[in-house]
């Protein structure tokens, strides 16, 4: 599916094939929370890297959060947050560990997206206070990150 996005002033205009389009999982880490607003959480979809086409590229800055797990040493992720310099929208996530995927936030997307069957909520150690979490029987939730990738679920629920 050709997805179309866009940021909040127009600046920049993205598109991205994707064959794992359903918005399903909902991350609620601070990073996610922070960055993305919302709900407190945020809905990564996954598309081929070597098909994004940019309108605007001059207006994308990139943030590169830093990792602060219970228990562990802090860390610079390796995530590149791409975001509008003007409006500070966000746009897609991107990975050199991965360096075929990208990551679209479904908040920027324009075109029309399906409902999610069932959803998966995670880094739920993380989730703010003032958020309720509204599951559904079908739900999943994870401390921290699924072992089933954004791939493999579509696998699962889409093509069954």
């Amino acid at each position: 599916m050709r997805l179309k996005g866009s940021c909040h002033c127009g600046k920049v205009t993205f598109s991205v094939e994707s064959e794992n389009y359903y918005p399903y999982q909902y991350c609620y880490c601070s990073i996610c929370r922070k960055t993305q607003g919302g709900g407190g959480y945020a809905i990564n979809l996954s598309a081929r890297c070597e098909t994004l086409k940019i309108k605007g590229k001059e207006f994308i800055t990139v943030y590169r959060a830093k990792v602060k797990n219970p228990d562990e040493r802090a860390y610079q992720s390796s995530g590149e947050r791409n975001f509008c310099k003007i409006c500070s929208s966000g746009l897609w996530l991107y990975d050199p560990n991965w360096p075929e995927l990208i990551h679209p936030f479904a908040s920027a997307i324009d075109t029309p997206l399906p409902i999610a069957p069932e959803h998966t909520h995670l880094m739920l150690e993380f989730k703010t206070s003032w958020v309720e979490l509204h599951k559904s029987k079908k739900d999943k939730i994870f401390k921290r990150y699924p072992k089933e990738s954004i791939a493999q679920w579509h696998e699962r629920v889409i093509k069954g």
